[in-house]
């Protein structure tokens, strides 16, 4: 018999859903409010790439160009402190990246040299953010079936709850910060998904076996006993994964701050969610043994006659 300690989680089960609410009103009044501040993948633009002898200050780069009228110039290093990438929003123009070289070079003493000068339409960009978004759609309606075949279809409107959830908030969390939402960003939202899902199947096998093991316990009691089983595979998991993301957020540079930023959050919503939403959800619609018995086999006739 095991004399593993219980944690009462469900016990706060009305505090987490509300917590859920709060965070959905905000992020759902973020995204209408504001929207997302779609980068030059999706919104078209010029991107133009300068390199530097010394490591650049980005301060004064974008001084310098708003200077002589790019007002809306998105300034980052690209790979090391020598490689700038600059983002315009403006019209194609086969000289952009020589305007901006001049402009740079004016105010510098070392050589500076033009690496790339590309420009995305905007209707590359349109098409993008349509797939993408018909994409994160798709990805959707596939794990509700799967987990539907592996479980029960009350796992599944549980499990996407969970996954809608995670989404929604690390959307307005970009939406009510104006940070910009580019294809890292969108990768980084589809790779939450991937996390929160993997985590939520995890918790959803220990709840069924439980389900089945546990001879006489409310469905309260045998969501404790599995999410205490799982608390500390959890807790490991998350853990490691998120001290990774916090260094590529510190130390990774400014190409790919969105898509760690994007993962920290989901990463910790996920595991909020895979603790709480879907088992939330699961308890609300009443989720019991008899769900998750295996079906009683058919007793064949066996003919005695001669």
């Amino acid at each position: 018999m095991s004399t593993q300690k219980i944690y009462n989680f469900m016990g706060f089960r009305k505090i987490a859903a509300a917590c859920s609410v709060v965070l959905l009103i905000v992020s759902i009044g973020a995204l209408a409010v504001n929207g997302l501040k779609f980068g030059l993948d999706f919104t078209g633009g010029s991107l133009v790439e300068i390199g530097y002898e010394q490591p650049a200050d980005l301060n004064k780069i974008r001084d310098q160009l708003k200077d002589v009228g790019f007002e809306d110039a998105v300034v980052q290093t690209f790979g090391s402190p020598t490689d700038i990438l600059i983002r315009l929003g403006q019209d194609h123009d086969p000289q952009l990246g020589d305007k901006v070289l001049s402009a740079l070079q004016a105010g510098e003493s070392q050589q500076l040299n033009l690496r790339r000068n590309e420009f995305v339409g905007a209707q590359v960009g349109e098409e993008l953010r349509e797939q993408g978004g018909l994409g994160m759609l798709l990805a959707l309606f596939m794990i509700m079936v799967y987990v539907a075949f592996r479980f029960q279809i009350k796992f599944s409107v549980g499990a996407v709850a969970a996954l809608a959830h995670d989404v929604l908030i690390v959307l307005g969390f970009f939406a009510l910060f104006k940070l910009d939402f580019d294809l890292t960003v969108l990768a980084a939202v589809l790779a939450v998904i991937g996390y929160s899902l993997n985590d939520t199947i995890v918790v959803s096998d220990r709840i069924r076996e439980n389900f089945r093991k546990v001879r006489k316990g409310t469905p309260l009691e045998v969501m404790n006993i599995s999410l205490t089983q799982t608390l500390g595979r959890t807790l490991v998991t998350s853990l490691t994964t998120l001290l990774v993301l916090l260094a590529l957020s510190v130390f990774g540079g400014e190409m790919i701050h969105g898509f760690a930023t994007a993962l920290l959050v989901g990463v910790f919503i996920g595991t909020y969610s895979s603790i709480y939403v879907a088992a939330n959800v699961l308890i609300a619609m009443n989720i019991c043994k008899e769900d998750l018995l295996p079906p009683e086999e058919k007793e064949t006739e066996v003919d005695d006659r001669p």
